[in-house]
């Protein structure tokens, strides 16, 4: 009996401790439950917080804020801004695409302005004004076409004169069109594209320089012709052997043809066609004599007369562009303000005309219609010159920043970053005139004793040629763009002053590698 009365208490202990346990677990379980309905305000009041953290972020406190950022900065700002909102926003909504075609054209408009939306117009000048004035119609105030071939010009220039604004894209940024691809979906595409904002206008000039840019380039093409056709009465010379080009530098200089054109004289004796030697020819007329000593053959006779008479219409030919650009440049507004130009002292640049060089004075020309002298930085010459004002004009309010222009050359680095890092470089292919241009100016510095001269041998023993003709070439750019642009006028402050520079940065790195280990350099006299 003792033993089961005192086992009840025991009982009666763990009945309690149960029951406490029960309450202690529905407490938890309810702590829980509240804790879990608990979670989503929680979770609100986070989003909301960093929604306002990212708006703080993003905007900038104060009006300098960003302008104090670096590249890197900017470009995470950028990057978050576009996160936020990533809908498309409607940027040009009277937009029209084009489909350019050698014998017809297809061109789209916003279902909502036409009951047939895509028309199909001829390429004739009829049509095409037809197509402006359906355009004008359906309230269109922006088309968007592509760069095919040459096709291309003719309804931009309609277009253009008709009032509306002409986006002449790159067709690499509009080839990936999905399905299957036709004439009606392209152009459609195309304007859907420019609807949204995400094509890229191309650089045009205007039609007074596009008329420059004709004869500039009608020129040149016509000096290559002329150099193939001295190639080939050099190979008829050579298949006769006669070794005209080993006792003469230039067969196209005054002894050269003044030989060359009495052999198609009917001239064979080697004395009297050595006669013609000038005196500033170094080889004897005994040397140019054994050199004409041939097999005169009949065939190789006509062929020589043939090319001869080409590169003689060439010259000609020549000589009419040179008087049209004469002309051109004297019928354009003085912009030099009365300036006088500037005297050139410089060594080598005031021979007499070498080469291919035009006729008549293109320097005075060009300082008249830009107010600048180009030809005052080393590297740019009379032709170099000509040839940026031909293709990119003087305005140079068209490109925002200086490196918008050299981005436009093809001339700025491509770098393929991931994570922060510079994985591989791409080389960037082009055809752009100007590119070449500068790049030919770059690579004239290798021995020049100025300033940019001394930078280009410099980056050119630490990098490489390629490497430094490129950078140097986006150097001129970026100068021909100040002076254009600004007015500025270029200083050259010498090879030695460049010496000087780097001397002076060299032993500020001494001195800085010298306290991080600990060392102190002492300068000795």
């Amino acid at each position: 009996m003792k033993n089961s009365a005192k086992s009840k208490p025991k009982a009666a202990a763990q009945t309690t401790e149960t029951s406490k346990e029960s309450k202690s677990s529905k407490l938890r379980s309810r702590g829980q439950k509240d804790r879990i309905k608990s979670k989503p305000k929680t979770a609100e009041k986070s989003t909301q917080a960093s929604k306002t953290e990212t708006r703080k972020r993003c905007k900038p406190r104060g009006p300098g804020k960003a302008a104090r950022m670096n590249r890197k900065q900017r470009r995470e700002l950028a990057r978050k801004i576009q996160a936020d909102d990533i809908s498309l926003q409607v940027i040009h909504p009277d937009a029209a695409g084009i489909d350019i075609g050698n014998q017809s054209h297809y061109v789209a408009v916003p279902p909502s302005r036409d009951s047939e939306p895509v028309r199909s117009f001829g390429c004739v000048t009829g049509e095409l004004e037809e197509m402006a004035a359906w355009l004008k119609g359906c309230k269109i105030r922006t088309v968007a076409m592509q760069s095919t071939g040459v096709y291309w010009i003719p309804v931009y220039d309609v277009l253009e004169a008709a009032g509306l604004e002409v986006y002449l894209v790159n067709a690499r940024d509009t080839k990936n069109l999905p399905g299957k691809k036709t004439d009606v979906q392209e152009s459609q595409w195309l304007m859907k594209l420019h609807t949204y904002g995400l094509l890229r206008n191309s650089f045009r000039p205007s039609e007074q320089i596009r008329e420059m840019r004709t004869y500039w380039r009608q020129r040149n093409d016509l000096v290559r012709s002329a150099a193939r056709h001295v190639h080939r009465m050099q190979k008829a010379l050579t298949q006769m052997n006669i070794q005209l080009a080993n006792v003469i530098s230039d067969v196209t200089g005054v002894t050269g043809q003044a030989i060359i054109k009495d052999i198609l004289a009917g001239e064979r004796d080697a004395r009297r066609l050595a006669a013609h030697r000038d005196g500033r020819i170094k080889a004897s007329v005994d040397e140019i004599a054994r050199s004409l000593q041939g097999n005169w053959r009949k065939d190789l006779l006509f062929q020589l007369k043939q090319e001869q008479a080409q590169y003689e219409f060439c010259q000609e030919q020549i000589a009419d562009c040179d008087a049209q650009l004469e002309k051109y440049l004297k019928e354009q507004e003085d912009r030099s303000q009365g300036a006088a130009l500037p005297k050139e002292t410089r060594k080598g640049r005031n021979k007499r005309k070498r080469g291919n060089a035009p006729t008549f004075n293109v320097r005075e020309g060009l300082f008249r219609m830009t107010g600048v002298d180009l030809t005052q930085i080393d590297g740019i010459d009379v032709m170099t010159a000509a040839t940026v004002i031909s293709e990119a004009g003087w305005d140079m309010s068209r490109w925002e920043t200086e490196n918008h222009f050299v981005s436009w050359l093809r001339l700025s680095p491509s770098n393929r970053i991931s994570g922060d890092r510079v994985i591989g470089k791409e080389r960037l292919r082009t055809q752009n005139r100007l590119n070449a241009a500068f790049r030919m100016g770059a690579a004239g510095l290798r021995e020049s004793s100025s300033y940019l001269g001394a930078q280009f041998r410099r980056m050119s023993s630490r990098l490489g040629k390629a490497v430094a003709t490129k950078a140097m070439a986006a150097k001129l750019a970026r100068l021909v763009y100040r002076m254009l642009r600004y007015g500025m006028e270029y200083v050259d402050k010498g090879a030695a002053f460049y010496e000087q520079q780097h001397q002076k940065r060299q032993i500020q790195l001494l001195r800085r590698k010298a306290a991080e280990l600990g060392f102190q350099i002492v300068e000795t006299v």
